[in-house]
């Protein structure tokens, strides 16, 4: 009985290991954005950071992506409900520097403290704070390209330049949202959820 209770049990566990590998090798995301409103590689690419780094994501019911590469006016900043697949989407501001031009394209983006500039990559939201610009949302770069993102104090917050418009204003880099939304929306992505900033495909067709 000794010589066959060991194997037994090994045999066992490995099963149960496999079981587990194999389940988390074939999540299913499928119901994400049914509409088609995410740019599909900016999805694609948040969708495969979210799905490797589950164990530091601490808030995954709700997932944020932005594109960049859209102009100002348009609501480029994505609401993706993890559960539902639904996607909300909001107005959000750019950096100064990042659109020199002031012509609502942001096509510089940095790193660099005081550079006023958007940056691209992974974040973690984290806590909330009122300051300066009020009820705010820090944020932690999780990217080589957004990595001083807390010491930049690029955060997520409300801004009355932020409104329905040809253009809309510009911020010192942080993603600020419509004063009307912004206490919702960060209530709702604080608290470590997934955040993407990045710059969608240019269809040719």
């Amino acid at each position: 009985m000794k010589n066959s209770f060991y194997p037994g049990l090994f045999a066992g566990l490995f099963l149960l290991f496999t079981q587990i590998a194999q389940a988390q090798s074939f999540r299913d995301y499928s119901h994400l954005d049914p509409d088609q409103l995410v740019p599909k590689n900016l999805l694609k690419e948040a969708i495969a950071y979210f799905d490797s780094h589950l164990e530091k994501i601490k808030n995954q019911r709700l997932m944020g992506v932005i594109d960049f590469k859209q102009h100002n006016s348009k609501e480029r900043f994505y609401i993706i409900d993890m559960e539902s697949g639904r996607v909300e989407t909001y107005l959000t501001a750019h950096g100064k520097n990042s659109d020199p031009d002031y012509d609502g394209y942001a096509t510089k983006f940095s790193n660099t403290p005081d550079s006023l500039m958007s940056s691209l990559g992974f974040y973690l939201t984290a806590e909330t704070y009122n300051g300066q610009n009020g009820y705010s949302l820090r944020l932690d770069g999780l990217s080589s390209t957004n990595s001083n993102a807390r010491a930049r104090a690029i955060v997520i917050h409300g801004a009355d330049y932020v409104k329905p418009g040809k253009k809309i204003g510009r911020s010192y880099g942080c993603p600020a949202l419509e004063m009307r939304y912004h206490q919702d929306l960060i209530d709702r992505l604080k608290g470590g959820a997934l955040l993407y900033a990045g710059l969608g495909a240019t269809s040719l067709f």
